[in-house]
């Protein structure tokens, strides 16, 4: 399947921590296109270790993350409006 994971988290005491706790966590499992933004497809054993290790970090009541799927890349239609990133080249 091909996701899109998005996050936000905040960074207050110990939030520097989770923040780089989750970006080596997606990292190791997506591509990473922009700021807190990553992309890429995983099967779903990967996605439900992706998930799994996720939650080990994220604070259920201040920290947020958002995973878009779908079967097929295809339906997905990228448009940059400014800088070009040539690491999404990659992505079909």
């Amino acid at each position: 399947m091909y996701a899109v994971l998005v996050y936000d988290i905040v960074v207050d005491e110990g939030g520097q921590k989770v923040l780089r706790r989750v970006f080596k966590t997606c990292k190791k499992y997506l591509v990473h296109i922009q700021n807190s933004v990553f992309e890429g497809e995983l099967s779903e054993s990967q996605l439900f270790k992706l998930k799994t290790e996720l939650s080990r970090y994220l604070r259920k009541d201040i920290d947020s993350c958002i995973i878009f799927k779908s079967n097929s890349s295809r339906w997905l239609e990228k448009e940059f409006l400014a800088k070009f990133d040539e690491k999404t080249s990659n992505i079909l």
